[in-house]
């Protein structure tokens, strides 16, 4: 196999790489021809089916464009981020990082009793449209939630550098996936003092997550020498 593999790459070629394991990743979603909605049983069991498949494909992307000298230096499970060394850290760490993020919206939903499920993804717009949304409301709910999760893609990527575990971004996706985007508005519907604790919350979780994001994040802390130099 190593014979296949791609030797030396520019950077163009590397981001082009992540673009089209995206794409064929969104892609193996819609080949199957359902006249049921993504939420209809047959289509889960379907999709799971090419996630399934893509979960195979994947990896041979990484061995492919992988430097010489870093398959050298780790296993492709290594790279993968399936390993035990840091394991429990891992699983902790990012989760409670993640929580303090989400300070306001979790005391939110203590006081409101509420516990949601939410997904977000851009490739959802033909769908809301075809379900009778008009385009330039489906455009802007699409284009919010691409740049949200977009923002948290980067954030699960730098989990996964920074832990060199799958389970972190695993967890900290999963969390944000129950909470969802935080509901600014419903702050309003909240009197005193309720109202100025919760603002005074939603500041303080940006505020804890921003001093404690390079602390937690040490590579050292999950024994990652992946990429990272621990002193």
């Amino acid at each position: 196999m190593e014979g296949y593999r791609l030797k030396e790459y520019s950077c163009f070629t590397s981001a082009g790489a992540c673009f089209i394991l995206s794409v064929v990743y969104v892609a193996s979603l819609y080949v199957w021809n359902s006249p049921h909605n993504r939420d209809h049983p047959s289509t889960i069991k379907k999709r799971f089916f090419s996630v399934f498949i893509m979960m195979f494909v994947s990896p041979l992307f990484l061995y492919y464009f992988s430097q010489e000298h870093i398959l050298q230096k780790a296993t492709l499970w290594q790279l993968l981020g399936l390993r035990l060394h840091g394991l429990l850290p891992a699983i902790v760490i990012p989760m409670f990082l993640t929580m303090v993020l989400f300070l306001g919206p979790l005391s939110m939903q203590g006081f409101s009793g509420l516990w949601k499920l939410y997904a977000a993804h851009f490739h959802h717009m033909v769908e809301r449209m075809r379900n009778g949304l008009d385009f330039k409301r489906a455009l802007m709910i699409s284009c919010f939630q691409f740049s949200y999760t977009t923002l948290f893609g980067a954030y699960s990527a730098f989990l996964f550098a920074k832990t060199g575990h799958f389970v972190a971004p695993f967890a900290a996706h999963a969390f944000c996936n129950h909470m969802g985007f935080p509901d600014f508005a419903e702050i309003l519907t909240y009197k005193d003092p309720q109202r100025i604790i919760l603002i005074s919350l939603f500041f303080i979780g940006l505020l804890g997550w921003c001093a404690l994001l390079t602390p937690l994040t040490n590579p050292a802390l999950y024994d990652n020498h992946l990429f990272w130099k621990n002193n």
